[in-house]
């Protein structure tokens, strides 16, 4: 054989050679696709978990050896298949000192998977692998927030509602976690988006985001969002509940007594409702007072005062069904006693106010005092006996005392309130 059939020989055998190691990486990235459709196929029967777990790790050995081939490790479909199989691995394992690393790989080649994928012929594959890695921290944010860490909880939910965002669950969650996390700017942007879906608690998103609004003291926003809610769901009393409680926050009271009204007839039973019909129409008497008192001519002034008189009537009967509802209402009791005693302090200091030569007056007008006062006592003795240490409570039932002229028990009565400074 001369010199240049030796060359030829030679190159052939080197060109046999590379071909074989070719073909056997390639086989490695067969065997790994194969492998990773049988652990798909196996997974999803629990009577074949044990074959699933030996085809998913024998597609991690073939995928390793064909990411390491300087030819097939830079293929499209090398990357698509290790973020699709190490996201199943990282899934799979609850450890999060080992499950991490696997993670993070798959990351890294499901990204650079998308990058060289242009045609898009393995999405199938790298949607699949970032199903398992949401998965994944789906769980890791459950972990995370039970163990409180809800900045890490908010993140990794986060990462799952960007892969799911239609998913009403991870808009929930990534909701809730921001919250918790003090992010209520992201927490806001997140409940917004879950009203507009299906979700079968949006009646109490919609209350949730109107608190959350509250948190980032836009009230505006706040009754805004209640009262969208009020409109979807106009029979959920804790809405209806909330938007009178926001509207009175703004000083909106005269316009919305009607829907208070509104929200009782819906719901008659509902002391909640009852108690802030008493609130708005006492605060509609404090307005018609102030009014009184500013008043320029006794025509605007009578006016104002008997519209004053009125609210504080529709405020009392509000109030008193609220405690025949529930007698042990502490609010409602001390709103109920506030309001009686009202009539009578201003009788009272109008009372004292007349001259000595008006005494048939001061007698009438303090008769009167004396009986609006006993009609306000059975309620202010209960407030204190609901709650002992109430300053506002004390301070009521002193007022009955100054006015019945019993010394003994109105300094009784300041030595307790202040014992509680």
């Amino acid at each position: 054989m001369n010199k240049s059939m030796k060359i030829k020989f030679l190159i052939a055998g080197t060109l046999s050679l590379f071909s074989a190691t070719v073909f056997a990486q390639k086989s490695e990235l067969n065997t790994a696709q194969s492998e990773y459709d049988k652990y798909e196929t196996f997974r999803q029967n629990k009577a074949m978990a044990s074959m699933a777990g030996t085809s998913i790790n024998t597609a991690k050995t073939s995928i390793d050896k064909a990411s390491a081939d300087s030819k097939t490790g830079v293929m499209p479909q090398t990357f698509a298949l290790k973020s699709a199989i190490y996201g199943a691995l990282a899934y799979n394992d609850t450890v999060a000192a080992t499950s991490m690393p696997l993670y993070n790989t798959s990351l890294e080649a499901m990204k650079k998977a998308k990058e060289l994928d242009t045609k898009g012929e393995y999405k199938k594959i790298t949607d699949a692998a970032n199903q398992y890695l949401a998965y994944y921290q789906l769980n890791r944010g459950v972990k995370d927030f039970q163990a409180k860490q809800y900045a890490d909880a908010y993140k990794a939910f986060d990462f799952y509602r960007s892969a799911y965002p239609e998913d009403t669950t991870a808009i929930y969650y990534t909701g809730l976690a921001a919250i918790n996390s003090q992010n209520i700017p992201v927490a806001i942007t997140n409940y917004k988006k879950l009203v507009t879906t299906n979700y079968s608690r949006r009646a109490d998103i919609y209350a949730d985001l109107s608190n959350l609004y509250l948190m980032s003291k836009d009230t505006a926003a706040a009754l805004n969002a209640v009262t969208e809610g009020v409109s979807k769901f106009p029979n959920n009393s804790n809405l209806r509940g909330r938007e009178v409680e926001i509207a009175l926050q703004q000083g909106k009271q005269a316009e919305f007594v009607d829907k208070i009204e509104a929200a009782i007839a819906n719901d008659p039973k509902n002391k909640t409702l009852y108690f802030y019909s008493g609130v708005a129409y006492g605060k509609i008497a404090e307005s018609k007072d102030k009014a009184a008192k500013t008043a320029k001519d006794p025509a605007s002034k009578t006016a104002a005062l008997k519209a004053k008189d009125e609210a504080l009537n529709k405020a009392a009967a509000a109030y008193a069904k609220a405690v025949e509802i529930d007698p042990a209402y502490f609010d409602a009791n001390l709103n109920m006693g506030y309001v009686l005693m009202t009539s009578a302090v201003d009788d009272y200091n109008t009372a004292n106010k007349l001259p000595m030569s008006k005494q048939a007056e001061y007698k009438a007008l303090m008769a009167k005092v004396s009986a609006a006062a006993d009609k306000a006592k059975p309620y202010l003795e209960k407030a204190v006996e609901l709650d002992p240490k109430s300053a506002s409570a004390l301070g009521n039932l002193r007022n009955y005392y100054i006015i019945k002229k019993d010394n003994v028990k109105t300094a009784e009565i300041k030595k307790r309130i202040d014992a509680l400074q």
